[in-house]
């Protein structure tokens, strides 16, 4: 008996016959912008409610995609998790992307944060609002993008490189809504009002604002959520001297721009990724996506961390995102001739 079961058992294997108990463990591979503890507690619940393994490797965004466009068929990535429609429109124009068909993806995202075509899908929300400093700005100054052109607010504005795809969707967004003069003009009016060289990240930017550096920012809005929610007494107290206005409610809405998800081109495990995907955009993700990130659902009825719902109730941008992508060369060479570098 024994040596007719190592028989069946060899028979099974070389023949390609699944034997149950027997089969692989479903996985699924991930590069993700993402630090793994921002997206950790999302991963870990996918694997409990699935029993699909996650491999997760994390890094920076163009160095990701740069991996995969280099792997081509031999890469192992199944999905790819970075932020920016922006950036995930690239990706796409590289051909580093496969469409995607989910009646569960396209039920549970807008259209308007989603590729048309499936190839990536919007998972969270994040605003670009502006934040001021509250001992030296009344609120009442200041209610849209376009009046930090104004030259009241010259040497005050704080505002990272225009290299950052952050930057660029949004001057994208603005080409898309009032068209290529509004924004050029826009810019060089902006760059004319910044309060130092464009230097650092979004939450730099806050800190240089608490610290006087100036007295406007534009950031996105979980960087001023990280600060809030810190065990960190400084973050707690930088936060504090910060307000944040909601820009623009009474015409476009403020700029929103989306963190998402693709399958990737050679995803070896396509099943699985789709998987991931709709889990992603589940109401248990997207209410992880709110505590844990701080940033808004894709979509009302989701439970928000008492810091998300602390920002208030605002008006967004309703922009499809995929002309973000689109726009991208446009308002490259925009910020370059406004000489905002």
């Amino acid at each position: 008996m024994r040596r007719f079961a190592r028989f069946v058992l060899t028979g099974a294997l070389l023949g390609g016959l699944v034997v149950p108990g027997l089969a692989a463990a479903a996985e699924v591979n991930i590069y993700s912008y993402r630090k793994e503890a921002l997206i950790r507690p999302q991963l870990d619940a996918f694997t409990e409610a699935t029993a699909i393994e996650v491999h997760l490797i994390t890094g920076s965004a163009d160095g990701l995609i740069e991996r995969l466009r280099s792997e081509g068929r031999n890469s192992p990535a199944d999905v790819l998790l970075t932020t920016d429609a922006g950036r995930l429109a690239r990706a796409r124009e590289m051909g580093l992307l496969q469409a995607v068909r989910s009646a569960a993806l396209e039920a549970g995202i807008p259209a308007a944060l989603r590729d048309p075509g499936g190839y990536w899908f919007g998972l969270s929300i994040r605003a670009r609002p502006i934040f001021y400093a509250k001992d030296r700005v009344d609120p009442a100054e200041i209610s849209t993008y376009e009046d930090l052109a104004d030259t009241k607010w010259r040497g005050r504005v704080l505002v990272r490189s225009s290299t950052n795809i952050y930057n660029q969707s949004f001057l994208a967004a603005m080409i898309a809504e009032s068209g290529a003069a509004a924004a050029e003009a826009w810019s060089s009016a902006v760059r004319a009002n910044m309060a130092r060289r464009p230097q650092g990240g979004d939450t730099d930017q806050l800190r240089a604002l608490a610290a006087g550096e100036g007295d406007v920012a534009i950031a996105n809005s979980y960087y001023f959520g990280r600060l809030l929610a810190s065990d960190d007494p400084r973050d707690r107290a930088v936060a504090s001297k910060i307000g944040l206005i909601w820009p623009n409610q009474d015409g476009r809405g403020a700029h929103v721009n989306v963190s998402g998800g693709a399958v990737a081109r050679h995803a070896p495990n396509r099943d699985s990724a789709i998987r991931l995907l709709e889990f992603l955009a589940s109401d248990e993700a997207q209410e992880l996506y709110a505590r844990v990130d701080h940033e808004f659902p894709i979509r009302g009825g989701i439970a928000q961390s008492a810091v998300v719902a602390s920002f208030g109730d605002f008006v967004s941008d309703d922009l499809p995102l995929h002309l973000l992508g689109k726009l991208n060369a446009e308002a490259v060479r925009i910020f370059d001739r406004a000489g905002w570098r």
